[in-house]
């Protein structure tokens, strides 16, 4: 069982890092030591969603202090050493990315740049630091995307062959290759998992399911692309965090696992299963609601279905799901209807402005 002490969380400020760091500084099994969340601000990465960590773990906690921010990008070399050296880092997990596939189909460099370049700065950055240190982690996050697309049976195994099909899987791709040569090469002491999609609180409103609430909340109309057939997988994010830690404390270095929901949806039928929720506790007609769904013009390459095989992980490290998908998608209602303060300052550019003055423009 690994002892994890000063862990850099890269992407810490976005959807799935955020609920992270408050997975592991409320209480995870295990961990007693510090987190520095580094995060360069983009659109989704957002300071609000740890504003109560910052609170209790933050400055104001003194010498007991166990949660730092340092904003920075993680292509910047020099920065990313300084904060190795600063913070004595003995692990590093790897969340920041650029992670929407339509973005990437407008504008692939980005994608390129941070997942690709940015995976690369810290992967070699931690293998300069680290040397032949045994106790270090380097625990890198990437997708079920990375395979490609199925058939109607099947599932993605670690052994399935990589077939990206859209700008942002084949940064991820590479980005995987990366982190495993690393370790096959440089023996660096690395994991590294791919999940199915993520849903819960503080989703950046880009993503299916936060837009869909919001839309239905608003009364705007509910876009889905071509037939809304095509399927995907869905994990609770508190899930896929626990998955990650057990991962970092006991996944075997060099090896790589999967992590899924076990729980298949088209996105039509998930669309009619949030009509029914937020018209619920939102005292909305379905009916109407339901007449505001709008197919539109499918997403180019857009891959039909995934579906994950965990089987290695429940196996190998006894993890398993504990959040099904009816309560999963209560509590990520729950969370959006009560928190319309942080939904309006990420849509309003009062984030933006607050970002700028505090942090400048990177």
């Amino acid at each position: 069982m690994r002892i994890l002490k000063n862990i850099l969380v890269t992407g810490g400020s976005g959807f799935i890092g955020s609920n992270f760091i408050h997975f592991l500084l409320n209480g995870a099994d295990g961990f007693e030591g510090r987190i520095i969340n580094v995060d360069a601000l983009t659109y989704a990465g957002n300071p609000l969603s740890l504003a109560d960590i910052e609170e209790q773990f933050g400055t104001a906690a003194g010498t007991a202090q166990r949660y730092c921010f340092e904003h920075g990008n993680i292509c910047d070399r020099p920065f990313i050493e300084g904060i190795f050296k600063k913070y004595d880092i003995d692990t590093v997990v790897h969340f920041a990315a650029e992670s929407h596939v339509d973005r990437s189909i407008h504008g692939p460099e980005a994608f390129v740049k941070t997942n690709v370049m940015g995976t690369f700065t810290l992967l070699d950055t931690a293998r300069d630091f680290w040397q032949s240190e045994k106790d270090a982690l380097f625990h890198h996050i990437s997708t079920d995307e990375v395979y490609g697309s199925l058939g109607d049976t099947g599932r993605f195994t670690e052994e399935t062959p990589y077939d990206p099909r859209s700008p942002y899987s084949a940064s991820k791709a590479a980005s995987d290759h990366l982190a495993m040569a690393y370790s096959h090469t440089y023996g660096l002491p690395l994991t590294l998992s791919n999940c199915s999609n993520n849903y819960g609180p503080r989703q950046f409103p880009e993503k299916l399911i936060p837009l869909s609430i919001l839309n239905i909340l608003e009364g705007k109309e509910l876009p889905v692309y071509g037939d809304g057939k095509n399927i995907r997988d869905w994990v609770y994010v508190e899930d896929h965090n626990r998955a990650v830690w057990t991962v970092m404390r006991q996944g075997k270095a060099g090896e790589k696992y999967n992590i899924g929901g076990e729980n298949e949806w088209e996105n039509i039928r998930l669309l009619y299963a949030l009509i029914g929720i937020v018209s619920r506790k939102a005292g909305l007609d379905a009916e109407k609601v339901r007449a505001s769904i709008a197919f539109v013009k499918d997403r180019p390459g857009h891959d039909r279905r995934y579906a994950i095989d965990c089987s290695k992980i429940k196996k190998e490290l006894a993890w398993k799901q504990e959040v099904n998908f009816e309560e999963g998608l209560s509590r990520t209602v729950d969370w959006y209807l009560s928190n319309s303060g942080w939904v309006n300052s990420v849509r309003s550019g009062e984030y933006r402005r607050w970002m700028e003055q505090n942090y400048g423009r990177r």
